[in-house]
């Protein structure tokens, strides 16, 4: 999900010549941070499975950002797609 984040961010950097500046590519940069958030926590809660409190709650960050995440990159296509952003 990192990758089509820095996938979009690419093709918006071609397509603002054309089209002017947009803040889209600063809101897939940020979607791109959550992402990285979800996989950290997922990784970190696999790492830490002993101790299961905080295995969970990372889990529970992981899922959180990561729908969170989902949502955003979702908004931001729509947005780009009307050229409202």
């Amino acid at each position: 999900m990192i990758g089509v984040c820095t996938t979009l961010i690419g093709l918006v950097k071609i397509l603002e010549a054309r089209i002017g500046p947009s803040h889209v590519d600063e809101y897939a940069a940020l979607t791109a941070l959550l992402f990285l958030a979800s996989s950290a926590a997922s990784y970190l809660s696999m790492r830490w499975s002993s101790e299961t409190v905080v295995s969970v709650r990372l889990e529970d960050v992981a899922d959180s950002c990561f729908v969170l995440g989902l949502l955003c990159l979702c908004l931001i296509s729509l947005l780009f797609a009307y050229e409202a952003v």
